[in-house]
């Protein structure tokens, strides 16, 4: 006798096929463990040094625990569901991990949910689009498509639980029989189990989202109540101009100013500027990085609710009676200007360079030289920059700048090759190079009337394919030099400069530093005097001809 709803299905000339519950949670478990996890099995076989029975016994104990989970999640009305979450969850996934190297942590996802619309379309390429028809549509439409039968309540969990037990007792054996391999490969190996896909960036997801819910109401506690300008008013000298260029992307590997041999910063060459070429960034991501530069906290100090928690640079200047302001070229200052004036030149959206909803950083030059003419006060202005952004790296330098050929002209990687993506970053390196080039010339023309500088400082590196990497964002305790090893620039003005010893920076230009000294340094720079400023980490204020600090 034939089912009702078979009938009916039947009636309308419609065929589906019928298959337990058990069956589709199986089979499920072993579609997203087997296809959408190649990061994760690439990675195993490596760093288990392609010891087949040790990889056979990972697989075979993996799999016990996948079907183990989709088994316990197959009840009725809210299997369905459940498991086109995840599939579509590990079709994404492994697009990243496996085109860019990425693992998927707080700090990832957090700099995917602050980026911008422009920016997140870069990522929505044709291929990823294709990915995710086929592994991940395509499956939940035959998910879909199939019948589940489903038995009474108690015999249901009879059965799951007939093959749950047997499952995670497999699964034990299986961890607990080369336990100590296992453990060295993940200790040696930290992003090894973090590509496990979907499971490992569904709980991070949930860790972020947990997070951010204790973030809402956090009020920035005031930090350098006490900071002063230690020189004086500006009646009685000039007014002090100094150009903070927080940049976007750029690693120091790619800088000619630091031994590449690509000749990259042809125009900063020219120019009588300090290069400080071994300097670390304080993560690899803007989300992170950004936030933690302008902190008063080293990076060893800083979280993100730290940095939430408290008041920055630009309060402490503003404490001090410093106007501050902060131009955006990218997705916005992160809080940092949350109390100070923040511009948005992606809004303004001069048509000379901006389009599709981002702009070249030229964009700044458009009225850069009339707001320093107004300058008439000591004034700290930030430029973000969109500088390196990848992966859409080709729109970030205009046509007369494609100096390296052939470039990636793409934002999907597959469709060129390593040199081409390399080519196309190597350009983006080169504008970096002309717009710091045009802040100097910018800065020095008015140095009769002002006592001007600038300092320029990436916010994280980029990887290039060294280890099978691209972009950035790994977590930092795996991370490759590219991604934390930044530029990190110093131009003084004739009046700053001659207050200065030169041989005393230079010496400074020879030893490591790293984010954590922004903070300390532009008030060390600016004057300005404060119990939160570390001599230690004031990289100019020792160098002061006539300091005692």
């Amino acid at each position: 006798m034939m089912r009702e709803d078979t009938g009916a299905t039947s009636r309308k000339g419609l065929w589906r096929p019928e298959l337990g519950s058990i069956a589709v949670a199986i089979l499920t478990a072993l579609y997203l463990l087997a296809i959408t996890n190649q990061s994760f099995w690439s990675k195993g076989w490596v760093y288990l040094e392609g010891r087949p029975t040790t990889f056979a016994s990972i697989a075979i104990g993996v799999a016990c625990l996948y079907i183990a989970l989709c088994v316990a999640v197959s009840v009725k009305y809210l299997m369905k569901p459940i498991f086109i979450l995840l599939i579509l969850a590990s079709a994404a996934g492994a697009w990243f991990m496996d085109q860019f190297g990425v693992v998927i942590d707080v700090e990832m996802i957090r700099n995917a949910a602050e980026t911008n619309s422009a920016e997140a379309g870069h990522m929505i390429t044709p291929g990823f689009v294709l990915h995710m028809l086929v592994f991940g549509i395509l499956p939940i439409l035959l998910l879909v498509w199939v019948k589940v039968r489903h038995r009474p309540f108690l015999w249901k969990v009879r059965g799951n639980l007939a093959v749950i037990a047997p499952a995670l007792v497999i699964a034990l054996v299986a961890g607990l029989s080369h336990a100590r391999v296992y453990a060295a490969a993940v200790r040696a190996h930290h992003d090894w189990f973090e590509t496990l896909n979907p499971f490992v960036p569904l709980v991070t997801a949930v860790q972020f989202a947990v997070g951010e819910s204790g973030d809402i109401n956090i009020v920035a506690a005031p930090l350098g109540e006490d900071a002063r300008v230690s020189d004086g008013p500006v009646a009685a000298r000039k007014p002090r101009l100094m150009i903070v260029v927080a940049g976007e992307t750029a690693r120091a590997d790619n800088f000619s100013l630091g031994g590449y041999e690509r000749d990259t910063n042809p125009e900063l060459a020219k120019k009588d500027i300090f290069y400080f070429p071994q300097t670390t960034s304080c993560g690899t991501a803007t989300a992170v990085s950004l936030p933690c530069m302008f902190s008063v906290y080293t990076r060893a100090e800083y979280s993100h609710r730290k940095g939430l928690a408290t008041q920055n640079l630009l309060d402490v200047l503003s404490h001090a009676g410093v106007n501050v302001e902060w131009w955006d070229n990218n997705t916005g200052s992160k809080q940092i200007a949350a109390r100070v004036k923040e511009r948005s030149v992606i809004k303004d959206g001069d048509p000379r360079y901006c389009g599709n909803g981002e702009c070249r950083d030229e964009v700044f030059f458009g009225d850069l030289d009339a707001w320093i003419g107004s300058v008439k006060t000591d004034t700290v202005l930030v430029l973000h920059q969109i500088g390196s952004h990848g992966p859409a790296y080709s729109q970030r330098y205009p046509e007369d700048f494609r100096r390296f050929k052939p470039d990636c002209r793409s934002a999907d990687f597959s469709e060129c090759q390593r040199e081409e993506i390399v080519n196309a970053y190597d350009n983006t390196i080169a504008y970096t190079d002309h717009i710091l080039a045009g802040v100097i010339d910018r800065l020095a023309g008015q140095q009769d009337r002002l006592d001007v500088s600038m300092l320029y400082m990436s916010d994280h590196g980029e990887s290039l394919g060294e280890f099978g990497l691209y972009l950035h964002g790994a977590p930092y305790m795996i991370a490759p030099p590219q991604q934390t090893h930044v530029p990190f620039v110093l131009w003084l003005g004739k009046d700053a400069k001659a207050a200065y010893s030169a041989d005393c920076l230079k010496d400074e230009t020879t030893k490591p530093q790293s984010h954590d000294n922004l903070f300390h340094s532009v008030l060390g720079m600016m004057r300005v005097e404060t119990k939160v400023r570390d001599p230690a980490l004031d990289l100019v204020s020792a160098c002061r001809l006539g300091a005692t600090s």
